[in-house]
């Protein structure tokens, strides 16, 4: 009897060539048959199973997100059974950072995409560029937990300290990314905005 196509299955394998093709390319250059080649498939099957490239990238993309979201949980599992907001919070943010390949390649695309969708209206129309939306309301409820808690310093609003940490976070992602600054560096200046939010664990 012939295999059964596991179609979720051969979908992933794409998606998977795609970052690998777009991550030694170049987003804004690869194409459907560079993925095809890097997946060891026809170009035909690629198209069977996206009919464009901004389908193709909103896939790969949603894939890669996805295991970003595994790095979170996994560094949030690392510090310990009740880690407390704070630890999430520097968990969710730490782990963007590009100190190995795959999240170096993950930063990389990310941003590219979010260039890219300046220009092209086809990129810009799908939902992934929307995706920071969770991650910023995901954050404001964490360091809303914190303030209920009392673990914020006086004055801090949650919703707009949200936006700044990833918006900082991006940006140093970036400069790691460049060799502007080394992930160590980048960490510190994590640390201290995150020192400036919350209170000390003596109750200061």
């Amino acid at each position: 009897m012939p295999r059964r196509v596991d179609h979720t299955e051969r979908r992933t394998e794409i998606a998977e060539a795609l970052v690998r093709a777009a991550g030694r390319l170049g987003l804004h250059a690869v194409g459907m048959r560079d993925v095809a080649a890097e997946a060891g498939v026809s170009l035909r099957l690629v198209q069977y199973y996206f009919e464009s490239k901004e389908k193709l990238l909103l896939f790969g993309l949603r894939h890669l997100a996805g295991r970003f979201g595994e790095r979170v949980t996994a560094r949030v599992r690392a510090a310990g059974d009740d880690p407390g907001p704070r630890a999430v919070v520097e968990a969710l943010l730490t782990a963007a950072l590009p100190v190995d390949e795959e999240s170096r390649v993950f930063h990389h695309l990310y941003t590219a995409y979010a260039v890219l969708s300046v220009t092209d209206e086809a990129l810009a129309a799908q939902p992934f560029i929307k995706d920071p939306d969770a991650a910023e309301a995901t954050l404001t409820g964490l360091l809303e937990q914190a303030a209920d808690a009392g673990l914020l310093r006086p004055g801090v609003d949650p919703r707009t300290e949200a936006a700044g940490l990833l918006a900082m976070s991006a940006g140093l992602g970036t400069s790691v990314l460049v060799g502007q600054r080394d992930a160590d560096s980048a960490t510190a200046v994590l640390t201290y905005h995150l020192d400036r939010i919350f209170r000390a664990t003596d109750g200061d």
